[in-house]
């Protein structure tokens, strides 16, 4: 159903006005803080064997009875949660994927995208918009990575957010990617292996090698361990600026490069251009924005690439355009069962 769509009483679709909306998208930052406020007193771990009054739920985290009720009861009105006769509280579909322990869980991403830091970065959209500066300098006066050194909390939300999000697309990469002819794969800000991980266990022909920043890289290692394939994983740290780990047959980068302005880009993918073999390929894991007016979960997160970190999501000619200036050719964009596609490149 399309967000102007909605459905009346004898299950027909009806279109809502346009003031409606408007209005839904203009408050929809309440239902992010909703969320948000759900997802840090960990609501959803607390429904998982039943459904419980919103007095029991605000016993059992510190909150406010009537308050706590109203905001569940708001999540409820657009499927998160669903209220009860009895004036209980149950979990949906959506409301599952805030619950800790679940697989695919999204706990740590509503976490992250409603961050008090993250809401003072779009309090600027207005002058980023009108000067073309970035939010988050302008904020907090250094760019995101050397804040997140700076930050150790934050940095560890942010990756147990983007780990969250991997354990959506990791698979789905995995899945939809013939690697059968490539023997060694470097993961170029591979994070603590969870792509890599699943590339090896699916693929036991296949050597990798995981390459992060130095602090990234004493944090790997379990996921590794737990996959399976510690003997056929190298990890290096380095910067991706200066170098990559040489001798791959491909070189994979998952939501890195849209968190880079072209230059910067160019700089990353010709340093795996000179590190890879010579019939070496690229594969980017991003979300491609396709043309037209045609709803993108990308063009959304453009938003905030260009607020934050500086970068921005792309379509597939400026893929092609970067690719070209970087010495590669695009050969395919491969979709996958997550938002990502896989865009494949050859070096030339």
């Amino acid at each position: 159903m399309s967000a102007t769509q909605v459905n009346t009483s004898d299950g027909a679709q009806g279109q809502l006005p346009p003031p409606i909306v408007l209005m839904q998208m203009a408050t929809g930052y309440i239902v992010s803080q909703a969320l948000y406020v759900a997802a840090k007193l960990k609501v959803a771990d607390l429904l998982k064997d039943g459904p419980r009054t919103s007095a029991e739920l605000a016993q059992a985290v510190g909150a406010d009875a009537r308050f706590l009720y109203r905001t569940l009861r708001a999540l409820a009105s657009v499927g998160v949660f669903a209220e009860t006769e009895q004036g209980s509280f149950t979990l949906t579909p959506t409301a599952e994927l805030l619950r800790t322990d679940v697989q695919g869980s999204m706990h740590a991403m509503v976490v992250w995208m409603n961050e008090p830091f993250h809401w003072r970065v779009f309090e600027e959209m207005l002058d980023a918009v009108k000067t073309g500066r970035l939010a988050f300098e302008q904020v907090f006066g250094m760019e995101p990575f050397p804040y997140f050194v700076a930050n150790p909390e934050v940095a560890r939300i942010f990756d147990n957010a983007m780990t969250s999000f991997s354990l959506i697309s990791a698979p789905a990469v995995t899945a939809a990617y013939d690697f059968s002819s490539i023997k060694k794969i470097v993961d170029v800000a591979g994070g603590h292996g969870l792509l890599i991980s699943s590339i090896l266990k699916a693929n036991p022909h296949l050597r990798g090698v995981l390459f992060d920043m130095p602090t990234v890289i004493e944090g790997a290692g379990r996921l590794i361990e737990e996959a399976g394939v510690t003997a056929r994983c190298e990890k290096v740290a380095g910067d991706f600026f200066e170098a990559v780990p040489a001798g791959g047959d491909a070189y994979i980068m998952k939501h890195i490069i849209h968190d880079w302005d072209d230059e910067r880009s160019l700089t990353i993918l010709r340093n795996c251009h000179r590190a890879m073999t010579e019939n070496g390929k690229l594969l980017l894991v991003e979300v491609v924005i396709p043309p037209g007016n045609e709803p993108s979960f990308g063009k959304i997160m453009d938003i905030e690439m260009m607020l934050l970190p500086g970068g921005m999501e792309r379509t597939e000619a400026e893929y092609g355009e970067l690719f070209a200036a970087a010495g590669f050719r695009l050969t395919r964009v491969i979709p996958t069962a997550s938002p990502a596609s896989i865009i494949e490149g050859v070096r030339v």
